[in-house]
């Protein structure tokens, strides 16, 4: 049994190593230059960072017969950057209508896209199919849901809930206790249908490990699921096209930590493949991944104003961005490493707690953190915020979404999403005018 690793850790400690070196691919002049074009807060991508990611995966899995990363569309909906990722050969990984229009916006289209979502309404089969998807199922129900309002897919593949197989963490949940797809049982039963129903092409799925940087997790994955793409073909005939292994590869938030290692995870894979597939006569099928985080996460920045600071029973630094523009550190604890602009290389010797202006005690990007001295006007920069980070938007407390912004591969920057504006947040309530007078 193997258990993935926790989402965050205690945040109390100043980091020694510099392992994983966290740095700001804009100078501070050019930081704030670009401030003075686009007021913080903001996010802004590297579209060069986001284009290597993309190749150090499909690097590992060179050997693998026609392999497709497909990107998790739900951390980084912008169809600038699916562009950016399909124009590298990328499909997309949707869990929503509206992830299956960013695809199509973004010019993917047909089996690059796969529609992987749960307790999905039949008008997202409907697009899905009619774009030629592939549809991955979460539950043996939704068969004859999606047939009934929607028809069947050319392609299909049900998602594999390991059980105890697999522990789970913070993020995705134990698979015992996730809402996430069908058991063993479940999982012959699915197919043994849909076949009967007319499906003649299917694919094989799960999704259960995320922010993983263990070699060996991944390598279980993998076992688990060529075992069971094997067992398939021996008990009902069925030879799958491809194994999608999910997403679940991590980044170093913090410093000190190492990145995967690709190049061992994909020889790890491969001699998995070869023990387990060749011999079961699946030796021609392809091996899928649906990363997010991996592509885009370490590629991302939010960039803040220091607007006050307080002293009370500790020392607090606010910002004008809050959790509505990065939740990760609010919902897990999660850790993103923080530098301030021009005092990168200061002494860390001052412990604040970094927070926004939301009325939620939780409201904080950092607790007991150690970092060089902090003044009113500062810039502050919080590190991989690529990957559900704006993604996770909200407007409570009527805090808008801040804009998205592109450093190109020519150095220049362009303006992905622009800011949200109270008349966006008034646009869909209805209400006497008046009141606004």
């Amino acid at each position: 049994m193997l258990a993935t690793s926790p989402a965050s850790a205690g945040e109390a400690h100043i980091e020694e190593d510099t392992m994983n070196e966290k740095n700001f691919p804009l100078t501070q002049e050019e930081t704030l230059r670009l401030i003075e074009r686009y007021p913080t807060p903001f996010h802004i991508y590297d579209e060069a960072k986001i284009r290597a990611n993309f190749h150090r995966l499909c690097d590992a899995f060179t050997w693998a017969p026609s392999f497709r990363e497909h990107f998790a569309v739900k951390a980084l909906p912008n169809p600038r950057i699916v562009q950016i990722l399909h124009e590298e050969g990328a499909g997309t990984d949707c869990s929503s209508i509206a992830e299956l229009i960013i695809s199509e916006a973004a010019g993917v289209m047909g089996e690059e896209i796969i529609l992987s979502s749960n307790d999905t309404p039949y008008d997202e089969f409907q697009k899905a199919i009619a774009l030629g998807a592939v549809i991955n199922l979460d539950d043996i129900t939704h068969l004859d849901y999606m047939a009934k309002h929607a028809g069947l897919p050319e392609v299909l593949s049900f998602r594999y809930n390991p059980g105890d197989l697999i522990e789970g963490n913070d993020i995705i949940g134990k698979p015992l206790e996730a809402k996430y797809g069908l058991t063993r049982e479940q999982i012959f039963e699915g197919y043994r249908r849909a076949r009967e129903m007319g499906v003649k092409r299917f694919g094989l799925h799960t999704m259960v490990i995320s922010a993983e940087l263990r070699t060996e997790a991944f390598l279980l994955t993998a076992r688990i699921m060529f075992e069971l793409a094997a067992e398939l073909k021996a008990r009902l005939g069925i030879h799958i096209e491809f194994v999608n292994l999910g997403g679940g590869f991590g980044i170093p938030y913090r410093p000190e930590e190492s990145p995967v290692d690709y190049a061992a995870v994909g020889a790890g894979i491969e001699q998995i493949y070869n023990e387990i597939m060749r011999p079961a006569g699946l030796g021609d099928v392809a091996v899928r991944t649906e990363s997010g985080r991996a592509m885009t996460g370490d590629a991302g920045w939010l960039v803040s104003t220091v607007l006050h600071e307080k002293d009370t029973y500790k020392h607090y630094i606010g910002l004008d961005s809050c959790m509505a523009n990065l939740m990760r550190p609010a919902l897990y604890g999660a850790y993103h490493h923080i530098t301030v602009l021009g005092k990168e290389h200061a002494p860390a010797d001052h412990i604040y707690d970094i927070t926004g202006s939301l009325c939620e005690n939780n409201d904080k990007f950092a607790i007991d953190r150690a970092l060089p001295k902090i003044d009113i006007g500062d810039i502050v920069i919080i590190h991989d915020t690529g990957a559900h980070g704006s993604a996770m938007g909200f407007n409570y407390n009527g805090k808008l979404w801040c804009a998205e912004l592109l450093l190109r591969t020519d150095g220049s920057v362009e303006l992905i999403r622009r800011a949200q504006t109270l008349d966006d947040y008034f646009a869909t309530l209805k209400y006497d005018g008046s009141l606004m007078k």
